[in-house]
């Protein structure tokens, strides 16, 4: 069952944030990872929201958490944590 990794980002450095986000691709396809949305525009419809929405499409829950903790993804997180507030979920899909 396809997992997906859901991330709601405001971003509070943009030129720090921008050095992880060009890595997290090449990252991600490593661990069948495939970015359905990364950035892009949006209309808010209902309630408040951060500026940016990511969501990554892995073949399983377990490949998912593997890229998570994968040394690659592990390098360049610290870029992401110091210049971002995210909330990040791992939810399996249907």
């Amino acid at each position: 069952m396809s997992a997906y990794i859901i991330a709601r980002i405001t971003v509070t450095n943009p030129l720090d944030y921008q050095s992880y986000a060009s890595q997290t691709v090449a990252t991600a396809e490593k661990f069948g990872g495939r970015f359905l949305v990364k950035g892009g525009a949006q209309e808010v419809l209902e309630g408040n929201c951060p500026d940016r929405h990511v969501i990554i499409e892995f073949p399983d829950r377990a490949r998912a958490l593997e890229w998570y903790g994968s040394d690659a993804y592990r390098r360049i997180l610290p870029l992401a944590l110091n210049s971002s507030e995210r909330d990040i979920v791992l939810v399996d899909g249907i």
